[in-house]
């Protein structure tokens, strides 16, 4: 599952909320453990996201309990297989894709918006 445009923006503001201590995360561990959204948060959410608060709810599981935690279930079932020897070899080519997306959005006048070395798309 890959992050698209949408999430990045989405990321972006929640930062900007958990900064500001608006908003918080924590795990939360029955039925099974996952990450909360925490906090009175109603008030800000039209005017950041743009979006209900369910929708916030549904893009903030979609992007932590699922895209993250989903790449961190990948990487324990190779290195389960592998051993760790592999993660700096892993972790240098993402910093260099990284990189090289940033200077590429450079080249053509866009802000890199912090996306990493994923290629965002245009749906949901």
């Amino acid at each position: 599952m890959k992050l698209t445009q949408k999430d990045a923006e989405f990321i972006e503001r929640l930062r900007r909320l958990m900064d500001e201590k608006d908003v918080s995360v924590e795990l939360h561990p029955r039925p099974v453990t996952h990450m909360l959204l925490r906090r009175n948060y109603g008030a800000k959410i039209h005017a950041v996201f743009g979006m209900t608060r369910q929708g916030v709810r549904w893009r903030f599981n979609r992007v932590f309990n699922e895209v993250y935690v989903q790449a961190y279930c990948t990487i324990l079932w190779i290195e389960s297989r592998f051993g760790t020897e592999l993660r700096q070899m892993a972790l240098e080519v993402a910093r260099d894709r990284a990189e090289m997306r940033r200077r590429a959005l450079e080249a053509t006048g866009q802000a890199a918006g912090g996306e990493g070395c994923w290629r965002a798309r245009s749906s949901t």
